[in-house]
């Protein structure tokens, strides 16, 4: 029967090659992959030799291009499952490493012949173990995001796994003054261990990510895990309200199939004094972006000290002329080592005062993401301006901040 394949052109192209290259049916097909649909390269090659009447079989261990890599898939399956267990996934995909002397037969070949209508030994490879994977797992091969990526050189027999990080949405609060947001190296040592801290390789002994994660750790059997919050507050300040949104990444995980409540529940036992966590819920990168680029505005409540004791009048009065200004802060003295030196303007939506008692006050504030709060109440040597120093005329300082809500989530 005359097909494609029997194409004289094609029957002419074919007789080219065997004259010059031992090819098994596997790389004799591949030259044709994209003739004819619904065939292996295999079925091409066994086709193409039958139209020219060329049935001299070429076995794929005495194979010029491929050494008899092509018989080696069921090895190469086996690999790969054995690499793949304890992992939770449903989808995945196939990669490969092939020895530089097959890609440059390849090569070679496909300069004699032109590649038009030619794969890749890599690209057949692939298939043809996903194939059989497909079936031995009951997953889906995914081309656009799997959750694994078993890559196999075949060179050396070796699997590398690629693993798609889990995401995790949540909100924390903050009860305590002295654990930060996220782990901080030592500034001797950078997180190596030295004297100064105790060989921890910290400056703190924990921190919120740390109390957050240490859970997901165990669970997901990970050991590496990244820590985005929607904005981070001074070691100093409580989070407060329903808490500030997170998104933790868990990155190569073993276990993806969690039960949230349980873990939230577990870690809030186990943190009751330091933090309280809520909403768990999956999540994925494209959320921490949004977390990260959101300007959600915040409220807070400080507790000052000024140099005297505060006549009320003039503090309410300061308090009044505050309400929907902007306000201009060069970066603080305090963070201008690691942060760019910048005037930022910033909006301070409401201002209110909770109570005064001689020379202490309590306010409540609303400002835009990213105020500086206690530059606001200092003046921080005039980087700030308007502040409320400088409007009562009286230096202060915050002695207590909190976050009490993060609106706009």
């Amino acid at each position: 029967m005359t097909t494609d394949l029997g194409n004289k052109k094609i029957l002419t192209t074919t007789k080219k090659i065997l004259l010059k290259y031992k090819l098994c049916n596997h790389c004799l097909g591949r030259i044709f992959a994209k003739i004819e649909s619904g065939l292996t390269n295999k079925k091409r090659g066994l086709i193409l030799r039958k139209n020219l009447g060329d049935y001299t079989e070429i076995k794929v261990d005495d194979c010029w291009l491929c050494s008899g890599l092509l018989n080696e898939i069921q090895h190469f399956v086996d690999l790969i499952l054995n690499s793949l267990q304890g992992y939770e996934f449903d989808t995945f995909l196939v990669g490969s490493k092939v020895d530089e002397d097959i890609l440059d037969k390849e090569q070679e070949l496909y300069d004699f012949t032109g590649s038009e209508q030619s794969e890749s030994i890599k690209t057949e490879l692939n298939r043809e173990i996903g194939k059989i994977l497909e079936e031995r797992l009951n997953q889906e091969v995914n081309f656009e995001k799997p959750i694994i990526m078993a890559v196999i050189d075949t060179s050396f027999d070796v699997v590398n796994l690629q693993i798609s990080s889990l995401f995790i949405y949540g909100r924390y609060k903050k009860y305590r003054r002295d654990i930060p947001q996220t782990r901080w190296f030592c500034n001797v040592c950078r997180g190596k261990g030295c004297r100064k801290c105790d060989y921890s390789g910290k400056l703190y002994k924990t921190s919120v990510e740390e109390l957050i994660a240490k859970t997901f750790l165990a669970t997901t059997k990970s050991d590496e895990e990244s820590f985005h919050g929607c904005g981070r507050e001074d070691i100093d300040v409580r989070t407060l309200g329903t808490g500030r949104p997170f998104v933790l990444e868990i990155k190569n995980p073993k276990k993806r199939i969690l039960n949230l409540q349980t873990l939230e529940q577990k870690i809030n036992e186990e943190n009751k004094d330091s933090i309280e966590v809520s909403e768990f819920r999956y999540s994925n990168r494209a959320e921490i972006v949004r977390l990260k680029c959101a300007n959600f505005r915040k409220k807070y409540r400080v507790v000052l000290r000024c140099g005297k004791s505060v006549n009320s009048e003039k503090l309410i009065k300061a308090i009044l002329s505050l309400r929907g200004k902007q306000i201009g802060q060069l970066t603080p003295s305090r963070v201008v080592h690691r942060r760019a030196n910048m005037v930022r303007e910033k909006y301070i939506y409401d201002c209110k005062i909770e109570s005064i008692d001689g020379a202490m006050a309590t306010l409540t504030l609303e400002t835009e993401s990213g105020t500086y709060i206690k530059e606001l109440v200092s003046g921080d040597d005039g980087r700030t301006k308007p502040n409320l120093s400088d409007l009562i005329g009286v230096p202060c300082k915050v002695t207590e901040l909190d976050v009490i809500e993060i609106k706009g989530e």
